[in-house]
């Protein structure tokens, strides 16, 4: 069996984590392949609430084993507090494997990422400042820190003096804040490596060995397409690729690996930290999705902005995925309402566009153009069937797949393990 990729195809918070949990009892592994404890997944598990910040979701089922691939960027003492929370519940974490070639965030990776942020004042991009985007920024300048390097002293210390020579100049010169030490930082990272050893494999050999034996590989992204560093909305973005290419070079797993691109996609929109959201709402109808949606960062805490479904960003995001299947989550959300807005164009100096438009400026001076859907008031949580739903929730659903593009193969009805309604089988 192919391996299956399973990503947000809007700015992220779409529910991935109740999709992939779906899946998890039926995949034999799930792998995070890019992004770090700056993206959130909660899982409800009967009346148990998850929230998963690094830890892919298939560690919450049985059987299944959790793969954090070369892709992602990893803080150890968030990575073992987040062990330590699911072990106090129950959870057995034995299973986890950790790639030797993902980056690590270090103290000073923080440091800089909130320094360099507050510098930005009104021109900040709205970071989570956990480290990610300057981990990022080391890997790509070929000065990272790998997990393989914590089994390493020696090589350990000459990259972090390495690394520190240029961050100290940063820190003391343009921040006027205090230099660190080059034992303080080996000396911390060094305590992680013999609780982290046993974790540690080759990942991308255990999961194509595993392709070719017939398991199933669920890749799931973190984030969502439209903060992908490539083809999002630039610089309001992650600093990592989101999308499903960055599932093959996150993994390690071939493109002919891949069987079927699943977009999670919300009955309305989200974003969370600036930059532009045509559709996003101010008033009252905001703050009702917000507070029946319980819209807060998983991670951050965050207020989520919110606004009505986008099918521009939804064709976009079909396109540039290859999506083969979407999973709709959070329809009880707009239960409520007598006519649901959805954007289906904008409106760009007096000129209709369709499509998403390459030209950041463009973007940022779009204005939707929204058709307008009878709402329903049933309540549809005990919805198990398409044909459960109000005939207007139905033809909502069947507006959102002509317009996005792509089959919808699931629909969320509530926050639990159980609230889905499933039409077609991702396996």
């Amino acid at each position: 069996m192919p391996a299956l990729v399973l990503l947000g195809a809007q700015w992220g918070d779409e529910g991935k984590g109740k999709a992939t949990d779906l899946l998890g009892g039926s995949v034999d592994y799930v792998v995070r392949y890019q992004g770090g404890n700056n993206a959130g997944h909660t899982v409800v598990v009967g009346d148990q609430k998850y929230a998963l910040h690094l830890l892919p979701s298939g560690i919450l089922s049985p059987g299944c084993t959790p793969v954090i691939g070369n892709g992602v960027v990893i803080d150890p003492k968030v990575l073992f507090s987040e062990l330590d929370g699911l072990n106090a519940r129950g959870v057995d974490t034995s299973r986890l494997l950790v790639s030797g070639n993902a980056h690590l965030i270090t103290p000073y990776h923080e440091t800089l990422d909130k320094v360099s942020e507050r510098f930005l004042g009104k021109r900040k991009i709205g970071t989570t400042g956990r480290g990610i985007g300057p981990t990022y920024a080391d890997k790509i300048n070929r000065q990272g820190i790998r997990v393989q390097d914590l089994f390493d002293a020696s090589i350990l210390r000459q990259k972090v003096e390495a690394a520190l020579d240029q961050k100290n100049q940063l820190l003391a010169k343009l921040y006027n804040r205090r230099s660190i030490g080059i034992d303080e930082i080996t000396g911390e990272l060094l305590g992680y490596a013999e609780r982290l050893r046993p974790y540690v494999a080759d990942t991308t050999l255990v999961l194509n060995q595993a392709i070719d034996e017939d398991k199933v590989v669920l890749l799931e992204g973190g984030q969502g397409t439209l903060l992908d560093v490539d083809h999002g909305t630039y610089p309001f973005v992650t600093s990592s690729n989101p999308t499903a290419g960055g599932a093959c070079t996150g993994a390690g797993i071939g493109p002919t690996k891949i069987s079927r691109v699943i977009g999670i996609l919300k009955a309305y929109t989200t974003r969370v930290g600036a930059g532009p959201f045509p559709t996003e709402l101010e008033d009252e109808d905001g703050e009702a999705l917000r507070r029946i949606g319980g819209e807060f960062g998983v991670t951050t805490g965050r207020d989520r902005r919110c606004g009505w479904f986008d099918a521009v960003i939804a064709r976009y995001a079909t396109r540039v995925n290859g999506l083969t299947d979407f999973f709709l989550t959070k329809l009880d959300v707009l239960t409520g309402w007598e006519r649901i807005p959805v954007c289906v164009a904008y409106e760009i100096d007096g000129r209709r566009v369709e499509e998403l438009p390459y030209s950041q400026s463009d973007f940022h001076h779009a204005k939707p153009i929204y058709e307008y859907l009878p709402g329903w008031s049933e309540d549809i949580t005990k919805a198990r069937a398409v044909k459960d739903l109000p005939v207007n929730a139905q033809r909502y659903v069947q507006a959102l797949e002509e317009f996005s593009g792509a089959p919808v193969s699931a629909i969320g009805v509530g926050p639990g393990r159980d609230e889905t309604i499933q039409i077609n089988s991702f396996l």
